[in-house]
C-alpha cells in the first residue's frame, strides 16, 4: 500500500477478564458477585461443554488466534481496541454492580502479544474495582508498552489523546470517552483530583461540539484523528438519533474516524462526508461461549476492522473487515457461509459489504443507482 495511506486496525470490546484470564499463566481471584455465577473458572467450564476442553493454562497469545497472523499479514500501521476489563490483582467490587472484569496483571502480555498500540479505557468495566483497579491498569499498560485513552488519575490524563506515530512526520491521535448510555456511573468521571473516565453526560451536538474544542486545542495540521466512543446497549441495531447527530458532528468538525463499542454484535457502518463511522464494532475477545439468550444475532461470529484513510486528508480510501469466530476462547477465520452472512448483515444495517476472493469482508463501491 502507498505511503500515502494509514492501515489501521480497530478492535471492539476486548474482555480479557473473568474466564479469559482463568485460563491464562496468572489468573488472578476468581471470586464474581454475579447473580447466577460466582466462580470465573465456571464461564471457562460453559466454553469446553460448547466446543470442547482448553489446556490450563494457555499461552498468553492463545486469545488472539488466527488474528495475530492475518494482522501480521495486513501490517496496520495503528492497532487499537477498547479493553474492557480492569487489570488488577487487588481492589474491592464495584457495589451496585451485576458484572465484574479483572484480568490480574501478570497477564498483561496477553495484550502486548498482539501488538497493540492503543487500549480505549473509556468503558463500564474499567473502575470495577475502584481507583486502585484503575490505577494498576495504568500501569500494567505502561508496564507492556500500550498506551491509553479514555480514563486517567486525573481530568486531564483521561481526555488527553493516547498519540500514535505516523510516517512523514504525522501522528494519529486517539481520544476516549463514554457515555452513560453504555452503563457507566457518572461517579466514575475523571474530575481534577479523582481518577476515572472522560465521561460524556449525554450523547448530543453539544457535546460533540465541546469535544470537537478539546480536540482542536491539542491536534495540529498534519494530525489524523480517531474518537474511540462506548455507547449504547449491548444488544440491537437500531442507532439513536443522538449517536448519528454526535458522530456528524464531530467528522464535520475535523475528526477522521468515530470508532464505536459497548454492542456485543456488529452495528450499522456509516460513511458520511468521506469519513468513517464505525456505531459499533462488535465483540472481539471475551468468554461468552455457551451463554444462550440471544443466538440469533450470532454473537460469535467477530470482525477485525480494517479501515484505510488518506494521511493527508483522513478520507476513507477503503474498508475491510476480517470475519472471525470464536472457539475455546480462541479466535479462528470464519468459514465462508459465515463471511457472507456477516457481509449480508451488514449491508441490511448500513453500508454494502462483498467477501473478496481473500476471504475478507469489503465495503462494496455504490453504483450510481445507489
Amino acid at each position: 500500500m502507498a505511503d500515502d495511506t494509514i492501515r489501521l486496525f480497530l478492535g471492539g470490546d476486548v474482555m480479557t477478564g473473568r474466564g479469559v484470564d482463568a485460563i491464562l499463566p496468572h489468573p488472578g481471584p476468581p471470586d464474581l458477585r454475579e447473580e447466577l455465577v460466582h466462580d470465573a473458572r465456571e464461564y471457562v467450564r460453559l466454553a469446553e461443554r460448547t466446543n470442547g476442553p482448553l489446556p490450563r493454562p494457555v499461552p498468553v497469545s492463545w486469545p488472539w488466534g488466527a488474528a495475530l497472523e492475518l494482522l501480521d499479514q495486513l501490517r496496520p500501521h495503528a492497532r487499537i481496541v477498547n479493553l474492557e476489563t480492569a487489570v488488577t490483582g487487588r481492589g474491592v467490587h464495584e457495589p451496585g454492580k451485576a458484572v465484574h472484569y479483572r484480568m490480574h496483571p501478570g497477564n498483561a502480555s496477553c495484550l502486548a502479544a498482539a501488538r497493540l498500540d492503543v487500549c480505549a479505557l473509556a468503558n463500564n468495566h474499567v473502575l470495577d474495582f475502584g481507583p486502585d483497579g484503575l490505577s494498576d491498569t495504568l500501569d500494567a499498560m505502561d508496564g507492556v508498552g500500550v498506551a491509553t485513552a479514555g480514563a486517567g488519575r486525573d481530568a486531564d490524563s483521561a481526555w488527553r489523546p493516547a498519540p500514535v506515530d505516523l510516517a512523514g512526520g504525522r501522528r494519529l491521535l486517539v481520544f476516549g470517552v463514554a457515555a452513560g448510555s453504555s452503563g457507566v456511573s457518572p461517579h466514575w468521571a475523571a474530575t481534577a483530583d479523582r481518577p476515572g473516565v472522560a465521561y460524556l453526560p449525554e450523547v448530543s451536538g453539544a457535546a460533540a461540539d465541546a469535544l470537537a474544542e478539546r480536540i482542536a486545542a491539542q491536534a495540529g495540521p498534519a494530525d489524523r484523528v480517531l474518537v474511540s466512543v462506548h455507547w449504547g446497549s449491548n444488544w440491537g441495531y437500531d442507532v439513536t438519533r443522538e449517536q448519528v447527530t454526535f458522530a456528524h458532528r464531530l467528522l464535520d468538525a475535523g475528526v477522521d474516524v468515530v470508532h464505536g463499542h459497548s454492542s456485543h454484535h456488529p452495528r450499522p457502518v456509516q460513511v458520511h462526508r468521506g469519513r468513517l463511522i464505525l456505531y459499533g464494532c462488535g465483540d472481539l475477545v471475551d468468554d461468552y461461549e455457551g451463554i444462550g439468550g440471544h443466538e440469533a444475532y450470532r454473537p460469535h461470529l467477530r470482525l477485525l476492522w480494517l479501515p484505510t484513510l488518506d494521511a493527508a486528508t483522513g478520507e476513507l480510501r477503503d474498508l475491510r473487515a476480517a470475519p472471525m469466530r470464536v472457539r475455546r476462547m480462541r479466535l479462528e477465520r470464519a468459514a465462508p457461509d459465515e463471511a457472507a452472512w456477516l457481509a449480508d448483515l451488514l449491508g441490511r444495517i448500513g453500508e454494502r459489504f462483498e467477501v473478496d476472493p481473500d476471504g475478507l469482508l469489503r465495503r462494496a463501491e455504490r453504483s450510481e443507482s445507489d
